[in-house]
């Protein structure tokens, strides 16, 4: 059972990775958004992010912290899965 947690918390690490991708595409102008690597990582994250996005609305109207919260939310399952593991 403690194999099952830390492999659950390594995916968890890996997704923590598709999000710090996906936040950091956000800050390249002109990006091809039909590229197939930006269309991979949009599958991959939208999923997650739009229910979040319709919890918290962004700030000022351009500011859109919701990758910033799954992060964190990200990060508190990790920890509670490696403790669980321990």
């Amino acid at each position: 059972m403690n194999a099952l947690f830390e492999i659950l918390a390594t995916l968890l690490q890996i997704y923590s990775y598709v999000l710090l991708a996906r936040a950091l595409m956000s800050w390249i102008p002109n990006l091809d958004p039909y590229n197939p690597i930006v269309q991979f990582l949009y599958q991959l994250t939208e999923p997650v992010l739009e229910p979040v996005r319709r919890l918290i609305p962004p700030l000022g109207g351009t500011i859109d912290i919701s990758i910033i919260v799954v992060f964190f939310a990200l990060m508190i399952l990790q920890q509670m899965l490696y403790t669980l593991a321990a």
